[in-house]
């Protein structure tokens, strides 16, 4: 595949750019509120599809206006305020991680482009914008990469104020916990992204995505980067087994224990909004966004689709990015009822002993790769990468194991006692 095929025509700007700028932001905003309340449905019924059981199914027809009526539910609810809390920061708390988390997703590419020509009836020439470009972006910004990074770590005021203007225990130890948590994992995302960024050259988003279908998606030559990333971001939207904010062994319900009705909601709701935020970001990065071909020339020819054309061509490729974030916020459903929820000590050493130096060698090679020239082979240096994890970590120190059986007196499990004899 040629440069020219990939590459996406720059914006020629004007009122039409900008009527599609508010167009894309629009119509992607309801989306996503719309999808998060089925995002909800969705993972209730995986889980009980892993769990043999068979879930919401009695509002509407086969349970769709279940989250109709979930939401109906929050704002009939009573929203109580307790008389301990800091009235300002606890009300303002559920906005400080829901607005992060909704104006993130503006500079992700939906689509390539699209040319006003081909827009029938003759609208090109009706509406003065015949031989103009416009792209299928919310904003068009050459730093995009580092706007989304930066409204993405605005999340954790929200979630360190809603833990301390509560007034509890449990919610500030929650709050505590969040903050360390985001701030650890924050250290290897972005680590993963500089290699991205420094594989493709550019913090163009568009750019990005021209790199990878170019050679081959991300995932594909950094995979190591990749799993980290995700990793990452499931961290960083306190999803299971990194929901120990929420732990509700130990902290009755975290840092938004304190709160009832549409507040509650706004928590949830920035969550499932992180999450799509999220895997969004992801196929941007590593699955080279509406792209169909993994490996540059792998499929016939004809299969990619073209970086611009008609409005039949825009729809394709959105429809495409949208089931990429799908799949990936359904491999994130599995992955939390699946694993285990880690400990808090368990949570801190796989960040900053684990996948920090990982992603210290991954960032290592993609520049010894790239100072080569070597950039379509950047796969070797993933390669290179496991087996050097492969040969380190046996010589690394090992930690005294945390889950011992602990001898109970009276247990049959329990060491025999002075007669000799084991406890009933």
């Amino acid at each position: 595949m040629t440069p020219l095929a990939t590459a996406v025509p720059l914006s020629t700007g004007g009122w039409a750019q900008l009527a599609v700028h508010a167009i894309v932001i629009v119509v992607m905003l309801h989306v996503i509120l719309i999808g998060c309340a089925y995002l909800i449905m969705l993972e209730r019924k995986l889980s009980a599809w892993m769990q043999d059981r068979v879930g919401p199914n009695r509002v509407g027809p086969a349970g769709l206006l279940q989250p109709i009526a979930d939401g109906l539910k929050f704002f009939l609810k009573e929203d109580y305020t307790p008389a301990a809390v800091e009235r300002t920061l606890f009300t303002l708390a559920p906005m400080f991680i829901m607005v992060p988390a909704m104006i993130g997703f503006v500079i992700v590419p939906f689509g390539g482009a699209l040319q006003m020509d081909t827009l029938p009836f003759g609208l090109a020439a009706l509406l003065g914008c015949e031989g103009q470009v416009v792209r299928i972006v919310g904003a068009e910004l050459n730093v995009g990469v580092i706007y989304l990074v930066t409204v993405g770590a605005l999340g954790v005021y929200g979630v360190a104020l809603g833990g301390w203007a509560s007034g509890s225990k449990y919610s500030f130890l929650g709050g505590l916990r969040a903050s360390a948590q985001m701030v650890s994992y924050e250290i290897p995302m972005g680590l993963c992204l500089l290699a991205v960024v420094l594989a493709s050259g550019t913090l163009d988003t568009y750019g990005i995505i021209e790199q990878q279908q170019r050679t081959a998606w991300n995932v594909i030559q950094q995979p190591i980067a990749a799993i980290i990333f995700y990793t990452c971001m499931l961290a960083e939207s306190n999803r299971a087994p990194f929901d120990l904010a929420e732990a509700e062994s130990e902290l009755v319900g975290g840092y938004h224990t304190e709160y009832s009705s549409m507040r509650f909601a706004m928590f949830f709701l920035g969550e499932y909004f992180h999450m799509v935020t999220g895997a969004a970001f992801f196929t941007l990065l590593f699955l080279g966004g509406w792209s169909l071909d993994p490996v540059a020339g792998l499929l016939p020819a004809g299969w990619e689709l073209p970086a611009a054309g008609s409005i039949a061509l825009v729809l394709a490729q959105v429809v495409i990015v949208l089931a990429k974030i799908l799949f990936m916020i359904s491999l994130g459903m599995a992955v939390r009822w699946t694993l285990p929820r880690f400990r808090f000590d368990q949570l801190m050493r796989l960040a900053w002993e684990g996948m920090i130096p990982t992603a210290i060698l991954a960032l290592s090679a993609v520049a010894v790769m790239v100072f080569l020239g070597m950039q379509d082979w950047m796969w070797l240096a993933s390669l290179g990468c496991l087996i050097i994890i492969g040969l380190i970590h046996p010589l690394m120190p090992r930690q005294a194991n945390p889950n011992h059986r602990v001898e109970l007196v009276g247990s049959r499990f329990s060491a025999p006692s002075v007669g000799g004899e084991r406890g009933a």
